[in-house]
This record gives structure tokens, sequence and C-alpha cells, in this order.
């Protein structure tokens, strides 16, 4: 049997009224989830820790002056440093009955034991094999002996698509065995977790003690692990989040084989490409990931990346954002050579790129390659800020290297544009658009060819405390 549903469009005034029509099979719209209850809620379970927390000197510990005889009777027959064992609830799932659980670091951070609970009420004590702060992910181990366990598979999280039903199985508030239903709400969620955030929103409920439990799709597969939720009440309001499954498979797989994670490592630093951003660099879209910086002795500086290039893609995957980036790298095979295609100057290439191993890998410094070369301020009015050649005596002046070469910022104008994007005094611009600058007579030339060429503004690769980053500062008007 098919239902017709009618959507109403918006209608001009006079134009006929026009309708959408979509069949829907029955079979799509469950009439009960019993089975999918029934037959996956044994692989869930319930995960209780055991911690030790100092909790320093009693808040009710009256105080004298110092030399006073109370502080001895106090600290001999008071308590001092008071230390208890606090317990916390939450949830986890059986992906092989060899005995592996896997649940949230969050849920067995810093415990001291860990219990996990069938459904059927059998306790065993756990071990962790691996845990990742990052992903928020932690794999444990169980000895079943001869108790059979129930185990579920991880399904593909980039099949899901908005709207389809889900079903999450969990432990809340303790009461254990629970199981709501709702659907997909959103995905590729980024909620401030990680650098590797990629999250399904659900609508349905979960409350605290979900958290490390599935969630699962009708056919039984896991397609997310419960991890936060969005709720001004500390209950469920029906904005859930899960860890994609493609991201928790490879991640739990790794904890379990290597007890930590492989990823891998390109070795740039990058930032959002901002529609100002794109402009300025002759973009036709705001997308990608620009590279603010290369690591000397990365991958990425071994296969030819600059600062300025634009990554749009890597290895067959888009990048619409900057943030789709470290995850896509993250989850690519250590050693693989990979296409990596980019914009730089207004052109298109590709590049191949030999991955290195982010845990393995040392953060390398930069070191600037220009010579020293002395010369005369520049001022930029319409930017409001003034450049000097670095010269020793600046560096000293600002804490710098002696050794380091560059064009070092030396005023900022108050209420300017550049004030305005984050410029500040002593900060050092190594290069203007995607070239290099050799000296405050070469910015000078570069900005006013780009004020001649009608550009709205500048932009800039500055250098701060280390770090470096791309600002594109706005002419002023007249």
């Amino acid at each position: 049997m098919l239902m017709r549903l009618l959507r109403p469009l918006p209608a001009l005034a006079g134009a006929a009224i026009m309708f959408v029509t979509l069949d829907i099979s029955a079979a799509e719209r469950p009439d009960s989830f019993a089975d999918q209850a029934e037959a996956l809620s044994p692989a869930v379970v319930n995960i209780s820790t055991t911690t030790i927390v100092n909790d320093g000197p009693s808040a009710d510990m009256p105080q004298f002056p110092p030399g006073s005889p109370f502080e001895d009777f106090f600290r001999n027959f008071g308590d001092d440093n008071r230390q208890r064992r606090a317990s916390s609830l939450g949830s986890g799932f059986i992906i092989d009955d060899a005995g592996i659980v896997v649940t949230n670091f969050h849920v067995i951070e810093n415990a001291e034991e860990i219990t996990v609970t069938l459904a059927d009420e059998t306790t065993f004590v756990a071990e962790v094999l691996g845990q990742d702060q990052k992903t928020d992910i932690a794999v444990l181990k169980i000895d079943p002996g001869e108790t059979q366990l129930t185990a579920v598979p991880f399904g593909d999280s980039d099949n899901l698509r908005v709207g389809d039903w889900v079903l999450a199985i969990g432990n809340p508030f303790g009461l254990g065995g629970t199981v709501t239903a709702g659907i997909v709400s959103a995905r590729g969620r980024d909620i401030g977790n990680g650098p590797y955030d990629d999250f399904i929103q659900t609508d349905a409920s979960i409350n605290r003690g979900n958290s490390g439990g599935p969630l699962f799709n009708l056919d039984g597969e896991v397609i997310g692990i419960n991890t936060a939720i969005f709720s001004q009440s500390g209950g469920s309001v029906g904005i859930g989040f899960a860890i994609s499954s493609n991201l928790a498979n490879r991640v739990t797989q790794q904890l379990a084989e290597y007890g930590t994670t492989r990823r891998g490592w390109l070795g740039v630093f990058i930032q959002e490409v901002t529609p100002e951003i794109a402009e300025s660099l002759g973009l036709d879209g705001a997308g990608g990931a620009l590279v603010s910086s290369v690591n000397d002795k990365s991958p990425a500086k071994a296969a030819g990346l600059e600062p300025g290039d634009v990554i749009t893609s890597f290895d067959g995957k888009k990048i619409d954002k900057m943030r789709d980036l470290p995850r896509i790298v993250a989850e690519t095979d250590i050693g693989a050579t990979v296409d990596v295609e980019l914009v730089r100057n207004g052109s298109e290439m590709t590049v191949q790129v030999t991955l290195g191993e982010l845990e393995k890998a040392e953060l390398v410094g930069l070191i600037g390659e220009d010579e020293q070369e002395a010369g005369n301020a520049e001022n930029f009015d319409k930017l409001g800020f003034t450049v000097e050649n670095l010269t020793a005596a600046l560096a000293e002046q600002y804490g710098l290297d002696p050794e380091t070469r560059g064009v070092i910022v030396t005023e900022v104008v108050e209420g300017g544009p550049a004030f305005a994007k984050g410029l500040e005094v002593g900060n050092l611009i190594k290069r203007f658009g995607q070239r290099r600058v050799e000296d405050a007579a070469d910015l000078a030339k570069s900005v006013a060819e780009t004020q001649e060429a009608g550009r709205a503004g500048v932009l800039l690769l500055v250098e701060s405390d280390g770090r470096e980053r791309f600002i594109q500062i706005g002419f002023a008007k007249e």
C-alpha cells in the first residue's frame, strides 16, 4: 500500500498552486520496533566506574591564624586531605563475542575500576585496551568465560540520510535497557568536541547514562555512538549527538589492535576560506582549506605544498570546509600515496602526497630563508599599519630570535581596518597573498598594485607567537 503526501509550495499571486507528491512505502514506517529491540538489546551493556577523588581540605574546616595550637589539633584529628570513591554510569556495546566492548572515553576516564553489566545482569570486570580523547572513544575487554555474548556490527554512516529511522539503546540515569526511537535530524555536525568532529544529530531521546551506547539503523547496524546532548536542563530536549560509525569503526579497530590510534599525517596548518579571502585569491567560492604554513620535515613539504594553497580535494574526497581535511587525512592509511587537488595562484593543480603517522610526527618549526636587508619603513594609510624590515635591534625590541628575517609590523592604527582584523605590533608579515614578501618595499609595491587593480583589500600571511595565519584586510573608504 502506498501513501501519498501532499506538500503545498508557496505560490505567486495569480499563479496556479503546485504540489509535490511523494510515494512512500508503508514498509519504511514500522508499526513497532519490538523485533529490533529484542534482537539488539543483549549486545548493549551498562558500564559503571569507580574513581578515587581527592577533595583536598574540607570546606567545613575552621580557619585559624598561623601558629595557633588548634592547627595541630585539626591536622591530627581533622580531615585535611579527604579522599572519596566516586561512581559514574554509562553505556557501551559489544562488537566481538570474544569480549570487546566500545564506549566513550569520558565514561571511563580516570576510572580505577570498570564494571560491565549485560542485559541479563551478568557482570564482568573490564580492562582498557585503548582510549582516544580526540574522538571520545574507548575500547574495553572482558573475559566472558562460558557466557555467550551477542555482538553487533558497525554500519556505513555515509549511507545515512536525514529523516532515516534510528534506535538508541542504553542506560539513562542508571535505569538500564532503555530503548528510544527517532530520526536522523542532521549529519556532519561540528559541536566543538575535537578536531575530528563528525556527529550525527538525532531526536531519539538521549540522556545522562546513554553516553557510549549505540545508535542503530533498522538493519541492526551501529551507525553512531551516543555521546552528547544539547540541553539547558540536563534532560533530553530532542537534540542528541552520536559519533559517526565510519569514524568510530576505524578508531576502535586501531585501539583494539595497537592500544592507540594510528592517524595519517600531512603536516600543514590550515584555516577557513572566508568570502573575503576567496575574493582576494580570485576563487569562485569560499570552499576548501587554506594552507597557512607547512612543516619543513612533513609529507606536505616533500610533496611541494606551499602556504597560500587552497586544498579542494584529498584522496578523491571533496573538501567543502576546512574542518573536513583533518578528519579525512586522519582516516587515510599511513604510507598511502594520495592525490591532493588544490588551487595555487588561480590555477588548479594536483600533487601526490605520501602520508606519515601523526602519532610519531614531531612538531617542526618553520625557518625563514630570506636574507636580511635593511630598508625604510612603509606606511599603509588605507590599511592602517606600518612595517619595517626586521633588524637585529627590532628583533631584540620585540623579543624575537636575532636570526629571524622578515617584515615586522611596528604600528597599527587603532580603529583602522588592520586593527579590526587583529593585526598587532610585533607581527611578522611573511607573504602577500601567495607570494613571499622580500622586504618592506616589496610589500609596498604589492599593496599599490592591488589598489590599482580595484581589489577590495589585501591578503597577508602573518606570524604571531610562532603560529602563522592568513588575514584579509580591506582598504578604508575615502
